[in-house]
């Protein structure tokens, strides 16, 4: 077991909380009221919320008048998924959407992807065109396994030109590469997730177009617009907006520091595994996120490996109540069941640094 720091390599999972973030969350911390309150103290917890809306709605391009803020990724989709209110509604996504996605939409209605992981222009199409109506389309920017990043704009120019809805899973993007306007995609619903850009976990967003009208999944009271009640919890949301600011602030260097850091990794893996695979490869994929396929070992006993070495990394397959299950998104690619539970996941964030790239490659030789 070392003694060393530990190496921290999984912020697709959850990235560490921003010091901006910290303080942001204590200051709020010291302020009393709830923000519906029209007193000063409600006045002053308010005014706090509008700010982070404010650097929330900065970070994709938006008015803050669009941004709902809510528990987190799982529930913004849950949100948009029932916009048009009405089961019957048909619903599309691509193969590799997260679960959270997944749930709402039937296995029929997932359109396929490639070899490398990205959603078949041509499947959605034809899945578009044999829909008995218009509905919602969901479709990820950016894949949070592989970091396969997705044909958005494409595909909500095909939903949009048959009067579909378009929904986009945005978490993994914001901070990571650019092009993350939903105006600039043609989608009407962005999710947004706080402890996937340095805030904490608990608070997320979504993203509506003007005059699109949501049906609430939490009702009772206005706040929100009516779109989302209940008191909103200030210690988060204003951690949320000094993560969101700090992200767009270095929005313009941060990718192309990720990809550096990344590059030298896989280079680094390769060369110390003949026979290494990296999932997706030749699409285009966010600058932090790699997905490796041993060609022997099994992905839970690199991880363990891997652990006691103080580097943490995680499997590229979901886990659920502590087992580990093939990846439904390697699956989806077409990687047999025996190579999906040999993939491990690495994903750099804003905290990673060369130290911690040279030190999961002496974990790795190590391990591997």
């Amino acid at each position: 077991m070392t003694s060393s720091p530990a190496v921290y390599l999984d912020h697709n999972a959850s990235t560490p909380l921003r010091p901006e973030a910290a303080a942001a969350m204590r200051e709020a911390l010291t302020v009393t009221g709830n923000p519906s309150s029209v007193h000063a103290h409600g006045r002053r917890a308010r005014a706090l919320i509008e700010d982070a809306r404010e650097a929330v709605a900065a970070l994709v391009g938006v008015t803050p008048g669009r941004v709902v803020l809510t528990s987190g990724g799982s529930e913004s989709n849950a949100l948009a998924l029932t916009t048009l209110g009405a089961d019957t509604a048909p619903r599309l996504c691509s193969a590799v959407e997260h679960d959270s996605v997944l749930a709402w939409v039937p296995e029929s209605n997932r359109v396929a992807v490639t070899a490398d992981g990205v959603l078949d222009l041509e499947g959605l199409d034809r899945a578009l065109s044999a829909a008995p109506a218009p509905g919602l389309l969901s479709v990820m920017l950016a894949n949070n396994e592989t970091g396969a990043v997705q044909p958005v704009a494409e595909a909500a120019r095909l939903a949009r030109a048959r009067g579909w809805r378009v929904h986009c899973d945005a978490v993994q993007a914001p901070g990571r590469m650019p092009g993350v306007s939903p105006d600039d995609l043609g989608v009407d619903l962005t999710t947004l997730s706080a402890h996937k850009l340095g805030g904490p976990a608990g608070v997320g967003a979504l993203i509506v177009a003007d005059g699109l009208t949501l049906a609430p999944l939490v009702r009772g009271g206005g706040q929100e617009r009516g779109r989302r009640a209940g008191t909103e919890p200030l210690v988060s949301i204003a951690g949320f907006g000094a993560a969101a600011r700090a992200a767009t602030e270095s929005r313009t260097t941060e990718p192309a520091r990720l990809a550096a850091l990344r590059d030298r990794l896989e280079a680094g893996l390769r060369a110390a595994t003949p026979g290494l695979v990296i999932h997706g490869a030749g699409a285009a994929r966010l600058p932090n996120t790699t997905c490796v396929g041993h060609p022997r070992i099994a992905a839970p006993t690199l991880l363990m490996r891997l652990d006691l070495s103080g580097v943490s990394v995680s499997a590229g397959a979901a886990c659920s109540s502590g087992k580990v299950t093939p990846s439904h998104v390697l699956r989806a690619m077409g990687v047999d069941e025996a190579a999906a539970s040999r993939a491990v996941r690495i994903s750099l964030g804003w905290s990673t640094t060369e130290t911690d790239v040279t030190r999961c490659l002496e974990a790795w030789t190590l391990a591997a």
